[in-house]
């Protein structure tokens, strides 16, 4: 191909991705302004807002950008999140709190597929919540389901778990404080409550400060911690969908985002990323994941989001009941 070939494919390439994606990052933009005016999560604004514009997904010159939109910008965004996290943080945690929320995520997850069997829902789904719900909420839904096999409820279900992660972690923000106080908790044991139980790193950290400086400094490092989990889980997860355990033999591409989500952190626990860099792809990644979700968001109507009834709520409501048990548990015990 000669150079004015690939320079005429590139601008009709671009020509034809450029209306999808910038319709999405106008949805996000809405979305955020919505979360900074009215202190309303702007994931969830985000969905619900590309839900009114499903039908441009349907045909037309939209649906090529939404569709990268969706898949390659996502996990980039999610790459990105590992400027939000260093070794030193999860060090000074101490070494009972890094074992702690390992164990949790794990069994949260465990939990997942168990009610997912009970009630009748496939495994992918049992590990798309657990997960949403272990890790960090929606930024944790997204990744996941990047690597789960594809199937013609795959979509609708990750952004179901959005959808409800979300609205259990505004109501979490709300009443995890008044809960943990109320059992004689100091604000340190706090602290690492709501960061190891609530799902989404904003209302985490509303709900922290809410209590204390001290709770809520407490609360952002252990929800980093979960964060840094995410790579290992996505790995683990696509090395085992790969051979085909899972998904009816059914084979995932190779998460690469998650290695470069695991370099990121690395690179910049040791300091490589300069400190205006870091808050560049930070600032990348919110957005990235906000374009994202939008773009999901205008790929499912409302009608199927509610077709999938109430055992869907109920497998994400028993997960979360179970890791903030299980926290409680483990803080009393520790």
């Amino acid at each position: 191909m000669t150079a004015l070939g690939a320079a005429t494919y590139l601008r009709g390439r671009a020509g034809a991705l450029a209306p999808g994606i910038l319709m999405a990052f106008t949805i996000a933009a809405a979305a955020r302004f919505i979360s900074e005016h009215y202190g309303a999560p702007a994931m969830l604004f985000a969905l619900l807002l590309g839900m009114a514009f499903n039908f441009l997904s349907a045909d037309g010159k939209c649906v090529a950008g939404i569709q990268l939109a969706s898949s390659q910008l996502l996990k980039i965004g999610v790459a990105f999140l590992g400027v939000r996290v260093t070794l030193d943080q999860i060090s000074s945690l101490g070494p009972v709190l890094v074992l702690i929320i390992p164990v949790l995520i794990i069994f949260t997850m465990g939990v997942g597929l168990l009610f997912s069997k009970l009630f009748n829902r496939s495994v992918s789904f049992g590990l798309l919540t657990g997960g949403a719900v272990a890790i960090c909420g929606a930024s944790a839904a997204l990744a996941i389901s990047s690597v789960l096999p594809k199937s013609e409820t795959s979509q609708r279900d990750t952004l179901f778990t959005v959808v409800a992660v979300t609205s259990l972690s505004t109501m979490a923000m709300i009443i995890y404080p008044i809960l943990f106080s109320s059992l004689g908790f100091t604000d340190t044991q706090i602290g690492v409550l709501i960061g190891a139980t609530i799902h989404d790193v904003a209302q985490v950290v509303g709900a922290g400060y809410a209590v204390s400086e001290l709770a809520g400094d407490t609360a952002t490092y252990v929800k980093l911690l979960r964060v840094a989990c995410l790579p290992v889980v996505i790995l683990l997860l696509a090395a085992f969908l790969r051979r085909g355990v899972a998904g009816g033999g059914a084979r995932t591409p190779f998460p690469w985002f998650a290695v470069a989500f695991a370099a990121i952190l690395l690179a910049n626990s040791v300091g490589l990323i300069p400190s205006f860099a870091a808050e560049s792809m930070d600032w990348s990644s919110r957005w990235l994941l906000l374009g994202a979700i939008s773009a999901l968001g205008m790929k499912t109507s409302l009608k199927e989001m509610f077709d999938l009834g109430a055992l869907h709520i109920g497998v994400v409501v028993a997960e979360t009941v179970f890791l903030c048990a299980a926290a409680i548990g483990a803080i009393s015990f520790i």
